[in-house]
């Protein structure tokens, strides 16, 4: 811990932050020491974690256990689903050009195969998206809202003097 002298002028518990998900009645992070705390009798003195720089701060995040597992989450569906929706669309692409007669074919009344098909490019496109929120909202959300927390936390006062 290293003890840091306010400025002249300046309150540490009246710095407002500008981050507007930061509440910190509500999750009780971000909570300063109070003044006089370090023991000394020194009540201009504020007590503050040795830091490194914030790439620092974020080079060891990105090696954490926790910001990999929530990026092969996230690579485990993307990768697959791109390949998969990729594919379908080039599928739909060869076939028209390449089998004209059976895009051609009819299925009801005027609908042909390429038709539906063209519509299950749409369908297909909606319900990838739902999946991908479905499984960022499930499998990832909360894992990288605490690691921003904590991000947030070690990098609070870097750069300030």
């Amino acid at each position: 811990m290293e003890k840091v002298d306010k400025q002249e002028g300046r309150d540490a518990s009246a710095m407002q932050v500008d981050d507007p998900w930061y509440e910190a009645t509500d999750s009780g992070r971000g909570e300063r020491a109070e003044a006089g705390a370090t023991g000394d009798g020194r009540p201009d003195a504020v007590v503050r974690q040795r830091v490194h720089s914030a790439a620092d701060i974020y080079l060891e995040v990105q090696r954490s256990p926790a910001f990999q597992e929530v990026r092969s989450r996230y690579r485990r569906f993307v990768f697959p689903a791109a390949l998969a929706f990729l594919l379908w669309y080039l599928a739909y692409v060869v076939a028209a050009t390449a089998a004209p007669g059976l895009m051609a074919r009819p299925v009801a009344g005027a609908v042909n195969v390429a038709m539906v098909a063209g519509l299950g490019q749409f369908l297909t496109t909606f319900l990838l998206t739902w999946a991908y929120a479905r499984h960022a909202r499930l499998r990832r959300d909360r894992a990288a809202l605490e690691l921003r927390w904590d991000t947030q936390e070690m990098t609070r006062g870097v750069g300030q003097p």
